[in-house]
């Protein structure tokens, strides 16, 4: 008997909230069974397929001890959508940094097969004091 749609939608919110704790545990193995190999990634102007774009993400140098905060999610069918805060150590500084963003993934068969998604990366740098408080006017 195929699956409820409420029972599919709430599957897809807990392979959504399993990826997004890999941030935290840094297991990127557990990526094989939650992400297609030739997932399409799309964000910040960037369009690209395959595991290692989110693998790199999480293995990000200069930021360890991530902790994932799920400010908000809704799914449906085959779409989930997340808000979220990532807060991060600064290796350098020791400081915490944090980074808010939005994402929308699609899924088949229980694994992430897209997503499209921005983040405020322009808030980490200024945190992390590599660009100015504010932009200069022009």
């Amino acid at each position: 008997m195929p699956e409820s749609a409420d029972a599919i939608s709430k599957h897809n919110a807990e392979v959504v909230r399993r990826y997004l704790r890999v941030f935290e545990t840094k297991e990127v193995a557990e990526f094989e069974e939650l992400l297609a190999e030739d997932v399409l990634v799309h964000g910040a102007g960037f369009h690209g397929q395959g595991r290692h774009y989110p693998e790199a993400a999480v293995l990000t140098p200069g930021l360890s001890n991530c902790r994932v905060q799920v400010d908000d999610l809704f799914s449906a069918g085959d779409r989930v959508t997340v808000a979220f805060t990532l807060t991060y150590t600064h290796d350098r500084s020791g400081r915490d940094l944090m980074m808010t963003g939005v994402k929308s993934y699609r899924l088949r068969e229980g694994r992430i097969i897209e997503f499209w998604g921005e983040t405020d990366l322009y808030g980490l740098l200024r945190q992390a004091g590599l660009v100015p408080e504010q932009i200069p006017p022009l």
